[in-house]
C-alpha cells in the first residue's frame, strides 16, 4: 500500500512538473501585439499592424493543407533545406482560404470539401522582410502583410470542421450584429501543437472587417 502511495506521488508530481513546464513554454512563445477595440466575452475587435509572415498555398480540406503547409514552413524556420540561423517558432499558426469567395456566403458550408489555402507562419517581431534568410525554394514565400482590423473570437478544444463552422456562424452574427463588414475570408488560427492536450489548446477565428456597413441588395 506505501508503495502504491509513493507512486500516485510521484505521478502527481510528475504531472505537475510537466504541466509547470508546458505553461512557461507556451508563455514565452511570441505572438504579435495588437490593440483591442472593443471586447465582449470570447469576441474582440482588433487592430493588428503590418505583420512579415512565411506563406505557402496549399490545396486539400482544412485538415490536411494545414499540414501539408506546416512541414515546409518548419523546415525554413529551422533552416533545414537553406543556409543561415533558425528562426525563432511563434504562435499562432494561421490558415485561410486563398480563392476569392463571396463575402455574404458562409465559407462553412464547403469547410469540407478540398480548396485552395494559404498557410503562414508569423515571424518574429525583430524581422524586417528584408532580414529574414532567403527561402531554398520557390514553395515558401516571403511577404508583408497590411495593418488590418479584424473580429476574432477564441475558442478552447480541438479544432474540428464542426467546432470551426459553430465558432465561424457565432462570429459572423455578432460581426452583423454590430454593423461591421467582413473585408476577406477567415483566418484560422491554431496556437499549439498536436501534443497539446485539447481542453488546454487555444484557437481563433479572425475576419478582417471594415466600419461600413453592408448596403442592402
Amino acid at each position: 500500500m506505501k508503495i502504491l502511495l509513493i507512486g500516485a506521488v510521484a505521478l502527481l508530481l510528475l504531472a505537475v512538473t510537466a504541466m509547470a513546464v508546458f505553461v512557461f513554454v507556451v508563455q514565452n512563445v511570441e505572438t504579435p501585439e495588437y490593440r483591442v477595440v472593443q471586447q465582449d466575452g470570447p469576441f474582440e475587435v482588433r487592430d493588428y499592424p503590418p505583420l512579415v509572415v512565411a506563406e505557402v498555398t496549399t490545396r486539400g480540406e482544412r485538415r490536411k493543407a494545414l499540414s501539408a503547409g506546416f512541414s515546409p514552413l518548419a523546415n525554413y524556420i529551422f533552416a533545414k533545406e537553406r543556409a543561415g540561423d533558425r528562426v525563432s517558432m511563434t504562435a499562432p499558426v494561421i490558415q485561410q482560404r486563398a480563392e476569392p469567395i463571396a463575402m455574404t456566403v458562409p465559407v462553412t458550408q464547403s469547410q469540407d470539401a478540398e480548396g485552395v489555402w494559404t498557410v503562414r507562419f508569423i515571424m518574429p517581431a525583430s524581422y524586417g522582410l528584408k532580414d529574414l534568410p532567403t527561402p531554398a525554394g520557390a514553395e515558401v514565400r516571403l511577404r508583408e502583410l497590411p495593418a488590418r482590423r479584424v473580429a476574432a473570437v477564441r475558442f478552447n478544444g480541438r479544432t474540428t470542421d464542426e467546432s470551426i463552422s459553430i465558432q465561424e456562424d457565432a462570429l459572423r452574427e455578432w460581426i452583423d450584429a454590430r454593423g461591421l463588414c467582413p473585408a476577406a475570408p477567415p483566418v484560422y488560427a491554431y496556437y499549439n501543437d498536436p501534443f497539446t492536450p485539447g481542453f488546454l489548446r487555444r484557437n481563433e477565428v479572425m475576419i478582417e472587417v471594415t466600419d461600413l456597413v453592408r448596403e442592402a441588395n
